[in-house]
């Protein structure tokens, strides 16, 4: 008698994401409006230092420590 295999024996590897290009690819994202929820500014908190986010009125944002 003959035995013959149907499929792979064992566990079937997940399949590997293809790794992005380093040149083009782009840092995790957030939409500013999530972050402020409505607010003009925000204080954002790196380690001991403090840092403040303002949205201005001309929709720019600026960062200060």
């Amino acid at each position: 008698m003959t035995l013959t295999s149907t499929g792979p024996i064992g566990p079937t590897p997940a399949p590997s994401r293809p790794q992005p290009d380093p040149a083009t690819a782009r840092p995790p994202g957030i939409d500013s409006a999530l972050l402020f929820r409505g607010a003009r500014e925000l204080e954002i908190r790196h380690g001991d230092d403090r840092y403040r986010l303002r949205h201005t009125r001309n929709g720019k944002l600026i960062l200060t420590k």
